[in-house]
């Protein structure tokens, strides 16, 4: 079996995937193929991936590879975990909207930083999608790279990628830390979560049959610290917990990053991923040092879902994973089309996701705001219509929530102009 990683030099992320595939003993002999187009990342990927794969339970080929077709070829699984512009493209993406007063958490799945970070990746989504159909044509594309939804709905409208997949660990995170507020062991838990990626709902949340919700209201009546959380805010309001943390989920309403009152009242961190993203450098230098030096390295199990899917279609173990997929009546009042984040099944016949129905009247709602964002940014891409670019901020809730429409429209000419040929050529023009 053979797993290629696109933008393996994410060193951090590679390792703990390679961690936790390398710990299946039913996987030995498993194919490692590496790609990025950064050489020196490439190669500290590398040497982190045999150092890990001599502390696991298999033995694994290990290749690196600048050249993107070659480590695709005979692939049977693509995990991608690109990001294109790096460091630089994010601070443009922070630093041009805050100073039309536009706050900003993370920037990365909806709103502005989101918008453009999907159309520079969009590009590099287009040759992904060609060269797995010439190469790999049977192969799952396992995604990562945010912004989650946009990229899996653009890959499925405009690319020849047959089975593909979005991965994200908030579902699994939310639920492993409700179960510690409330004082239930996690493997006791059952939960059901839908919605979209950052935005789904924990629509039942149990164990023993009974709704762990009250104990949940206890436990918050018990802290008024948790009172200065956005997502308790918003789980008080709608009665359903959201999946994703409270620094992102701030910025997909339009209730919270407007008003300074608020930011103070639940202690957002305006502008955080800048010092995540400062931090991801230093944590690779650091590894890239040590690595050169001959020192140890530290590496974690990450329970991220790619493991977990290999693993469940080498062997037929069955499993139960949060997926983002296309949806074709899996939420009946969500749009067709458009992507959402339901549970699916895993085992030696795929990834099959699984119905929910229909969504509780008022979490629709909200994600239908997301998933507008979401198809005016997807159709410019596909149209080469840079006047949807504008549409999406107008939509998105936080920007419109912020700035007047003159503002948006000089917003992304100004963005625009900043990101230059990273963008698709028709959306680099002012509109």
């Amino acid at each position: 079996m053979k797993i290629a990683f696109l933008g393996a030099g994410s060193v951090e992320f590679t390792q703990g995937l390679l961690a936790d595939l390398f710990a299946f003993p039913e996987l030995d002999g498993l194919e490692i193929a590496l790609h990025d187009i950064d050489s020196e990342r490439l190669g500290t990927a590398e040497a982190a991936a045999r150092v890990i794969s001599g502390t696991g339970a298999v033995t694994a080929k290990i290749s690196a590879h600048l050249d993107r077709r070659r480590a695709l070829e005979g692939a049977d699984f693509v995990i991608n975990i690109i990001q294109v512009g790096m460091i630089g493209a994010t601070r443009t993406d922070f630093e041009i909207p805050a100073r039309y007063g536009l706050r900003q958490t993370i920037g990365d799945t909806i709103g502005v930083g989101g918008i453009f970070r999907a159309l520079r990746t969009f590009p590099v989504l287009d040759g992904i999608g060609r060269d797995i159909a010439e190469v790999c044509p049977d192969a799952w594309l396992l995604n990562y790279t945010n912004p989650m939804a946009m990229n899996v709905w653009y890959l499925a409208a405009a690319t020849p990628v047959r089975n593909v997949v979005g991965l994200c660990h908030s579902v699994y995170w939310t639920a492993h830390d409700l179960a510690e507020l409330v004082g239930v062991p996690y493997e006791r838990v059952n939960y059901l979560a839908a919605g979209v990626n950052h935005q789904a709902w924990m629509l039942r949340f149990e164990a023993g049959g009974e709704s762990l919700y009250p104990r949940l209201d206890e436990a918050i009546a018990r802290d008024p610290g948790l009172l200065r959380r956005v997502r308790v805010d918003m789980y008080r309001r709608l009665g359903y917990y959201p999946t994703e943390t409270s620094e992102h989920s701030s910025e997909y309403v339009p209730w919270y990053l407007r008003e300074p009152s608020e930011v103070e009242r639940l202690r957002i961190p305006v502008g955080a991923y800048l010092g995540i993203s400062e931090e991801n450098v230093r944590r690779y230098e650091a590894t890239r040092d040590a690595l050169r030096a001959g020192r140890a390295i530290e590496v974690e199990a990450t329970m991220e879902y790619a493991p977990q899917i290999v693993h469940s279609m080498a062997t037929g173990t069955p499993r139960v994973i949060h997926g983002n997929v296309v949806n074709r009546g899996l939420i009946t009042n969500l749009p067709d089309g458009c992507v959402v984040e339901v549970p699916c099944v895993v085992d030696s016949l795929g990834v099959r996701p699984t119905a929910v129905g229909d969504l509780p009247a008022q979490c629709a709602a909200l994600n239908r705001s997301y998933v507008n964002v979401n198809e005016l940014t997807v159709r410019a891409a596909v149209e080469g219509r840079p006047e949807h670019v504008r549409h999406a901020v107008m939509a998105d809730p936080n920007a419109a929530a912020s700035l007047t429409v003159e503002q948006i429209w000089e917003l992304c000419d100004d963005l625009a102009r900043a990101h230059g040929d990273l963008l698709p050529a028709p959306l680099r023009r002012p509109s």
